[in-house]
C-alpha cells in the first residue's frame, strides 16, 4: 500500500512538472512583447563633440545635457546614450552622444524648442560640439 501511494505521488509529480516548460514559455512570451514609447512625437538628436576623447569636455556635456533634460516638464520619455559598439554596414557609430525624447504632441515639442531651459543648454554646451543632427518623427 505504501509502495502504491509512493508511485502515485511520483507519477503525479512527474505529470505536474511536465507542464512547467509551457507555463514558463507563455510568461516569457508576455514579457517579450514590445511596448510603445510614451508620447506620439519622437525627437532624436545626435551630437558629435569637438574633442570626444577629452574627459573634462565629456563630463561637462553630460552634466549640461542631463540637467537640461531632467528639467523639461513636457518630456514624457527619454534616453541618453553613446554608440553601442555594434558593427554592420548600415550603422553610423561616428557620433559621440545620442538623445531621444518623446512628447505627447508636436505642440509639446514646439514648446520644448522655445523653452528658456533648452536655450540655456545650447548656450552652455554648444561650444563642445562640432555637429548636431536631428530626426523628428510622429507615430503612425
Amino acid at each position: 500500500m505504501i509502495r502504491r501511494s509512493f508511485f502515485k505521488k511520483i507519477s503525479l509529480g512527474a505529470v505536474t512538472l511536465s507542464f512547467f516548460p509551457f507555463v514558463k514559455f507563455n510568461k516569457m512570451k508576455e514579457v517579450r512583447k514590445p511596448k510603445n514609447l510614451k508620447g506620439s512625437f519622437v525627437h532624436t538628436v545626435f551630437f558629435w563633440l569637438k574633442n570626444p576623447d577629452d574627459e573634462t569636455a565629456r563630463n561637462k556635456f553630460e552634466y549640461e545635457l542631463t540637467t537640461f533634460i531632467d528639467a523639461m516638464p513636457m518630456i514624457v520619455g527619454k534616453h541618453i546614450g553613446t554608440p553601442a559598439g555594434t558593427s554592420r554596414s548600415v550603422i553610423d557609430s561616428s557620433y559621440t552622444y545620442n538623445l531621444l525624447c518623446t512628447f505627447k504632441t508636436k505642440a509639446d515639442q514646439d514648446a520644448y524648442q522655445d523653452h528658456p531651459i533648452h536655450k540655456k543648454f545650447i548656450e552652455n554646451a554648444s561650444d563642445l560640439w562640432e555637429k548636431v543632427v536631428v530626426y523628428d518623427s510622429i507615430r503612425m
